[in-house]
């Protein structure tokens, strides 16, 4: 259970940094530059998209046969995801009156 909930965290963390920050001394922001609107690009905008292959190493590892590895990796790519909607700002609409 420990290693599960620091495999949530370091997915998170990952995730987090590859999506939404500029990284120490902008190598992330140079890598997403340059990636430009390719597909690893486009995954490197999206939290959601990023967390599950970020989460498919990390769910190889904690799993011992392939159907624990499954489980591990969308249940580790699922926390991940509920801890950025917990953590991050609320999804409100715009909304201005005429």
């Amino acid at each position: 259970m420990c290693y599960f909930l620091l495999s949530v965290l370091a997915v998170w963390r990952i995730t987090h940094l590859t999506t939404s920050e500029d990284g120490p001394f902008d190598v992330v922001f140079l890598l997403r530059k340059k990636a430009g609107s390719s597909f690893w690009g486009k995954l490197m905008d999206c939290f959601y998209c990023a967390s599950i292959w970020i989460a498919l190493p990390f769910g190889c590892w904690l799993g011992a046969g392939w159907w624990e590895r499954l489980l591990y990796w969308l249940a580790l790519s699922g926390a991940a995801c509920l801890l950025e909607r917990a953590t991050g700002k609320p999804d409100v609409p715009f909304y201005k009156e005429d």
